[in-house]
């Protein structure tokens, strides 16, 4: 004889009830408690803050040089006079190591914005400063090697291997610039 007192119907029954449920609460705390261990990946507030750096180019006059900072390097940004774009454009490309023209440097050719540090070793060229020795070609000078740099930031003479590095870059207005 068959005990039927104790058949259960089709379908879900208890148990699958209380599995679902523990597998759905189980779900649910592993990804509370994963969630902050990737979100401690993420950068800091202070490292996002130096990944974009803003400025004003309106009193910046012709001929004078500026030094912004940019994730805690500085960046040589440049009003250059008509006779220094002049030079930097009808410099023969054959002469250069890291051939780059002139145009393809600048967004707009009377603001050179680069990088300052020296492509050989990371030394800060000298050229920014009224007072400062500008080398042979009127740019930027590393006294550390030797290394000198033209008005368009292209390596001319010394050990560095390229010119310098012209960072992301983007006019928000004609007088804002922002890097990064």
């Amino acid at each position: 004889m068959a005990n039927t007192a104790h058949a259960e119907p089709a379908g879900e029954t208890r148990r699958d009830f209380l599995l679902h449920t523990t597998v759905a609460v189980g779900a649910v705390g592993t990804a509370m408690m994963v969630w902050p261990l990737i979100h401690s990946m993420n950068p800091a507030a202070d490292t996002l803050s130096l990944s974009t750096t803003e400025f004003s180019i309106a009193g910046v006059t012709e001929g004078q040089r500026i030094v912004v900072v940019w994730r805690g390097n500085p960046v040589f940004v440049a009003h250059r006079t008509k006779a220094e774009i002049d030079e930097a454009r009808k410099v023969n490309l054959s002469e250069l190591k890291d051939v780059q023209k002139d145009e393809d440097r600048a967004q707009k050719p009377e603001f050179l914005i680069v990088s300052g540090s020296c492509t050989h070793l990371g030394c800060i060229p000298l050229g920014s400063k009224p007072t400062d020795p500008k080398g042979e070609f009127g740019g930027w000078f590393c006294p550390c090697h030797g290394s000198q740099y033209d008005t368009s930031g292209r390596i001319r003479k010394g050990p560095a291997p390229r010119n310098l590095d012209v960072p992301p870059y983007k006019y928000l207005s004609e007088t804002t610039v922002r890097i990064g």
